[in-house]
């Protein structure tokens, strides 16, 4: 027979045991938001600076540089992988249906083009260089779709590896960034006016933080069309991670840790369709919409100096030269088809 004082006992320690099991969380936190301080901090003095770039090399130099200890490791992990779902979510906030929309059938297509023929044609390279599926995989849809965020939107429903996905973040880091000044010195020369030059950019340019920068070197209303091409770019993350799902449980490869398939859509892809039709649907206050950007921010930041923290440069040179091929091929075909595709509406 249980008595009250049992029954209390038994309550308190399950109330400890959960306060011990958030407590590990504190130390890695502390210095993800540390970090995010420093990040956000840089941006705002420099604009030009996108503040998830500075978190991710934030985190590579400090694993690279600080024997960090067993202690942040609980935070940092954290962080990296749920914290950057939440900060997808807080994605959709960008999104207005409306925008997209605008952009008109003609391009709506290239930009369906150039994220399923971007992942078709870096699957395709991947195989002739023989790399592991998963790896390739989370490359084409980095490198295809919104960079990072789509890195941490497929991993779910993919049999990858920890290092699979950290490889994929840097490479999104390093060749998106190369990026930036590339498309806009390219344009002029193949004969582009500032709005053609920004929807290049926006189709071939992995993270939107990149696209903004190159938007912003190209200049005459060039930033506007750049991040509405890209963001349409994100959207097609939800069919996407929700195709590869069904791939997966068709192939009975992915399950949760319970042995369960997990479901067709994750729940963060939910949340980040449903802020789609919040901002899409409902007049917000200018208030809401900028707390919603910094909350988006801080979060993809905490995550990316996170992801950051688990770059470690003597096991990057050890994956050997073939990702880097895939990604020189990965970012060469998919802004050969923005391009190609701008040409043919504009």
């Amino acid at each position: 027979m249980v008595t009250d004082t049992d029954s209390s006992t038994d309550s308190r320690y399950t109330i400890q045991d959960r306060l011990r099991s958030w407590t590990q969380y504190v130390p890695g936190l502390a210095i993800c938001a540390v970090a995010v301080t420093i990040a956000i901090t840089v941006n705002r003095l420099l604009p030009g600076v996108s503040a998830l770039i500075v978190a991710i090399v934030l985190g590579i130099a400090l694993t690279n540089v600080v024997q960090l200890p067993d202690s942040v490791s609980p935070g940092i992990t954290f962080a990296a992988k749920k914290l950057l779902r939440l900060g997808i979510v807080f994605l959709g906030l960008k999104l207005v249906i409306s925008d997209i929309v605008s952009l008109g059938v003609p391009m709506l297509a290239v930009i369906v083009c150039i994220v399923v023929g971007g992942i078709l044609g870096t699957v395709a390279i991947g195989r002739a260089l023989k790399m592991r599926p998963a790896q390739v995989l989370l490359i084409a849809c980095g490198f295809s779709i919104c960079g990072a965020a789509a890195v941490a939107g497929v991993e779910g429903v993919t049999d990858s590896d920890e290092e699979d996905v950290v490889t994929a973040v840097a490479l999104v880091v390093i060749f998106g960034t190369l990026m930036i000044p590339v498309i806009p010195l390219l344009g002029p020369l193949f004969g582009m006016n500032a709005e053609t030059n920004g929807l290049w950019a926006g189709g071939a340019i992995h993270e939107i933080a990149q696209v903004v920068a190159a938007g912003g070197v190209i200049g005459s209303g060039a930033l506007a069309v750049a991040v509405i091409v890209k963001l349409a770019r994100v959207l097609m993350l939800a069919p996407v991670v929700a195709a590869l799902s069904v791939r997966q449980r068709r192939a009975g490869i992915a399950q949760t840790a319970d042995g369960k398939r997990p479901p067709i859509v994750p729940l963060f892809i939910i949340g980040f369709l449903a802020m789609i039709m919040l901002r899409s649907l409902v007049d917000l206050p200018s208030a809401v919409v900028e707390a919603g950007d910094l909350m988006q921010t801080a979060l993809l930041a905490a995550a990316m100096f996170g992801l950051g923290c688990g770059v470690k440069v003597r096991n990057l040179i050890g994956v050997g030269i073939r990702p880097f091929v895939l990604a020189v091929g990965s970012t060469v075909w998919v802004a050969t088809i923005a391009f190609v595709g701008v040409e043919l509406t504009h």
